[in-house]
């Protein structure tokens, strides 16, 4: 993680006072989903800022999805939206099979991306919702993410949880707020529903082949987050910090206080108990 910041950008020293401020924890786990255009300046002198607080002993995560994969996406239903069946076809002919190595995560942003494609950056193996890593808990946070478990159980956001993890959302509404899917597995009985990706062969992406997977998991739906992340910022449990990162206004929170407080949440507020 070193490496990120060898050379520390302008800025930097006046962001990392700023994550300081707002709460960030020297040598903790951090989960950061970040809006650079609302931050302002290069994703490089951020990342230098958020290892610059975090200090060596510090872990910085982020997601790494990729929903350009699969033809069961929100983002694949919105792009096909009126097409042909030929035309549908022709899209999911085209789309790249993942691999971790190399599969970019343009949805995620520039932080994300600066991140993933650090030196010394791990990522977990799911084709969908992956998650990248940097510094010395990123081996135990990023192992064992089962390609049937997008968000749950056997994925990082338990293992964030388990590790007592911070999220920031820089520049972000808790719309993006990940951890919340992590709740949606913790009720009773949750929807499940069929996916499909395409992934690449045993020899990586590099080799050309790719092959179609599909799995089951619960029905991850994020339409009401908005909603629970205001009333969960106005409850005040695990909240440290509301403020200025870069130019944005940003949320420091406990991830098991988040996650926890939804579950509780989705009962009440969810028609189908889930």
């Amino acid at each position: 993680m070193s490496a990120v910041t060898r050379h520390l950008l302008p800025g930097t020293e006046r962001t990392t006072t700023q994550l300081y401020e707002l709460g960030v924890r020297r040598g903790g786990v951090l989960l950061v989903h970040a809006s650079m255009r609302a931050a302002g300046g290069s994703a490089g002198a951020m990342a230098g800022a958020l290892h610059s607080a975090l200090g060596p002993e510090g872990t910085l995560a982020v997601p790494a999805f990729t929903p350009e994969n699969s033809d069961t996406s929100r983002s694949y239903q919105d792009h096909v939206r009126g097409m042909s069946e030929e035309a549908r076809a022709a899209v999911r002919a085209a789309m790249p099979a993942f691999d971790p190595a190399v599969s970019p995560a343009p949805s995620m942003g520039a932080l994300a991306e600066t991140v993933r494609l650090a030196p010394g950056a791990l990522r977990s193996a799911h084709p969908q919702t992956s998650f990248a890593a940097l510094g010395p808990g990123a081996a135990k946070l990023l192992g064992g993410h089962r390609r049937d478990c997008h968000l749950g159980e056997d994925s990082p956001l338990a293992r964030l949880y388990e590790a007592d993890a911070q999220i920031l959302l820089l520049g972000t509404g808790f719309d993006s707020c990940t951890a919340f899917h992590l709740a949606e597995y913790r009720r009773p009985c949750p929807p499940r529903r069929p996916y499909r990706c395409v992934v690449a062969s045993e020899g990586g992406a590099q080799d050309g082949g790719r092959r179609w997977w599909e799995y089951e998991d619960i029905a991850l739906d994020d339409s009401d987050f908005a909603a629970l992340g205001a009333d969960f910022l106005s409850a005040r449990t695990g909240v440290f910090g509301t403020g200025r990162v870069g130019a944005a206004r940003s949320h420091l929170f406990s991830l098991r206080a988040a996650v926890d407080f939804a579950v509780g949440w989705f009962g009440r507020h969810r028609a189908d108990g889930s």
